[in-house]
């Protein structure tokens, strides 16, 4: 008799109960708060448990060490599931205002925090899980700090009737805000994937990208950016289309560490690519009161300019490697068949945006996309002949929604603890004191504080904790809400591949067989437009299409990035039709940023200026391909 694994078929068990829930929720709503809240939240830690073991982390070590860590896992357990029914029985009371804490309720609400603080370690690091330390310390002994950073002053019965015992922490509205909105939309990623809709979307990218030097590379850029869209986190982006794009990147002749660098920067701007945007855009809709349309127009130009701006990386790398165009006869072929396949992508978008703007809630709009893309997973054969891969999807889904609650209660504490003693505010008035009425140096300082604040986190609880903390401060000067929440998104995102965490660089290095280090600078090369698209929005909302439209600024905007994203991108690539001498980079990068600052005469001078550069760059180009031709002539 085969022998039966426990922990693997609780794993499946758990993840499988909670994407199916996640569905019942999209289409009935939620059950009982109190109890979904909680019980999401202890059933994803009890998952987390088993998915990353500490016996997975740091091996054996023996049978006694074995033991140890297998024990510490059970205690894990033991104490969320403790610490969740002593909250459940004394709810109603504290509800009431009429139950006395005792040693036992700090003691046991303890144990929860450590099981959640456990397991956010595990699988997201070190940050995180100190962020909400530091949170939970700064609330005990922040009196005794100095200037704006006092506060009046907590005891560990406040802190934990705050953070534990109520719905302004670990179980507070981002719990049911991701339950309600985010997970259906998890699971549909899930079942999309498993259909075998990314690998028909790779083979038309590839298609139609075969006439461009950077093939494959660009393939790969237009491929992440349909499934990142769907997709909730950037490295699960980078894995999945990744194991296809990378190889054939390498193939082509570019470098191991340039190709795993193409796929973290497409992977991560696929986060704020419409119409989904990771689902972070109908966690911020929910968050704002903005409308859903409103905010994917918002973010539809700079996202465009984001991949454009990566286009043209591309196709720089192989100028200044020589690499040409596929031959027509060995460009990858689509068939009748793969358009048609192509439908079970995009019809599930389309029944997303239709469902949205029929002013149905996003819930409803992942269910009803979910069923589509599952039906029309039927066309097929593959599925057709192995219907179980549904079953496997759910689960994958289901693990993948646990993981994410995991960070969720662990960014509860932090939110609990600035409710209690404003840290929000005072992280605004902090800014606002640095940097005066200056708006550049201010949001100079979020973003940074941003990138800090969102490394190794999946999109959601990244522009979650960020926003929550540092958006008032750039709001307070004047800037339109959706503006700052995009602002501080983009920043969120671009973490993934930000030094020294770059989790995206470290997905994709691997399967390159590069460093990831290496991995991560050839992604910040890639994605240097994409931190000073943010700025450019801010500066002129105009290009946002929905904040004080007007269209001449908008043409001049449009007009004038697409210059800058040209002249950086061949500066820091050094070529152009031809290389570029050391001056002529110097003053492409120079003059870029000139047409994207803030003084319409600078900006005038520094297009005209760059206009004249790529005239007499082109020339000089011209001259030295003549004098080459001539010289090959004469031999």
């Amino acid at each position: 008799m085969p022998k039966i694994d426990i922990a693997a078929w609780l794993t499946r068990s758990i993840a499988f109960g909670i994407a199916s829930v996640s569905i019942y929720t999209a289409a009935f709503g939620v059950i009982d708060e109190i109890y979904q809240r909680s019980i999401t939240v202890g059933a994803s830690v009890v998952l987390v448990t088993l998915t990353v073991p500490l016996i997975r982390l740091y091996g054996s070590g023996g049978r006694v060490l074995r033991a140890v860590r297998l024990a510490v896992d059970g205690a894990l357990i033991a104490l969320m599931a403790l610490s969740l029914y002593w909250f459940a029985s004394v709810y109603d009371e504290l509800e009431s205002g009429l139950y006395d804490f005792l040693p036992d309720d700090i003691l046991i609400g303890a144990g929860g925090l450590i099981a959640v603080l456990e397991l956010t370690r595990r699988a997201f690091g070190w940050p995180l899980a100190a962020l909400s330390l530091l949170c939970i310390a700064y609330a005990l002994f922040g009196e005794d700090l100095p200037w704006i950073f006092a506060h009046a002053g907590y005891d560990l019965e406040q802190v934990m009737r705050t953070v534990w015992y109520s719905f302004d922490g670990v179980f507070g509205f981002i719990v049911i805000t991701v339950i309600s909105l985010i997970f259906i939309f998890i699971v549909f990623g899930s079942v999309l994937e498993a259909t075998g809709a990314g690998a028909v979307l790779l083979r038309i990218a590839v298609s139609l990208t075969g006439g461009l030097r950077g093939g494959p590379a660009h393939a790969a850029i237009a491929a992440s950016g349909f499934f990142g869209t769907i997709s909730g986190s950037v490295s699960a982006n980078v894995v999945g289309t990744g194991v296809f794009t990378i190889p054939m990147i390498k193939e082509r002749g570019f470098r191991n560490s340039f190709a795993g660098g193409v796929e973290a920067a497409a992977s991560s701007g696929g986060q704020f690519m419409p119409p989904v945007m990771g689902a972070v855009a109908f966690v911020m809709a929910d968050v704002t009161g903005i409308p859903y349309v409103v905010i994917i127009g918002a973010a539809l130009m700079p996202a465009l300019f984001y991949y454009a701006s990566l286009f043209v990386a591309v196709w720089v790398e192989a100028a200044r490697g020589g690499i040409e165009a596929i031959p027509r006869e060995r460009r990858e072929k689509v068939s009748r068949r793969d358009w048609w396949m192509s439908l079970m992508f995009v019809i599930p978008i389309l029944v997303i945006i239709g469902v949205l703007v029929a002013g149905r809630s996003p819930a409803m709009a992942g269910l009803w996309a979910t069923i589509v893309g599952a039906a029309l997973g039927l066309m097929n054969p593959e599925v057709r002949r192995k219907p179980q891969v549904y079953l496997s999807a759910l689960v994958r889904g289901g693990e993948q929604c646990g993981r994410i609650m995991v960070a969720v209660a662990a960014i509860g504490i932090i939110v609990g603890v600035m409710n209690l003693t404003g840290l929000g505010i005072r992280f605004s008035n902090m800014i606002l004191a640095f940097a005066g009425t200056d708006l550049f140096f201010a949001m100079f300082l979020v973003a940074v504080a941003s990138m800090i604040l969102g490394m190794g986190l999946p999109t959601i609880p990244a522009y979650l904790i960020i926003v929550l903390i540092m958006g008032q401060a750039i709001e307070n000067l004047g800037v339109p809400k959706i503006l700052v929440h995009l602002f501080v998104l983009y920043y969120g995102v671009l973490s993934a591949i930000t030094p020294p965490v770059a989790i995206a660089a470290y997905a994709a290095a691997p399967i390159a067989g590069s460093n990831p280090m290496t991995t991560a600078v050839q992604a910040l090369k890639l994605s240097f437009v994409g931190f000073i698209v943010p700025f450019v929005f801010v500066y002129n909302p105009s290009l946002s299409l929905v904040v004080g439209f007007e269209t001449l600024p908008f043409v001049w905007v449009v007009a004038r990035l697409a210059l800058a994203i040209w002249l950086m991108t061949t500066a820091l690539g050094g070529v152009d039709r031809a290389p570029l001498p050391p001056w002529s980079r110097a003053a492409r990068l120079a003059l870029g940023l000139g047409t994207l600052l803030s003084a319409t005469e600078v900006q005038v001078v520094a297009f005209v200026l760059s206009l004249l550069l790529l005239f007499a760059d082109s020339r000089r180009a011209k001259g030295a391909n003549l004098r080459g031709e001539n010289g090959q002539g004469s031999g």
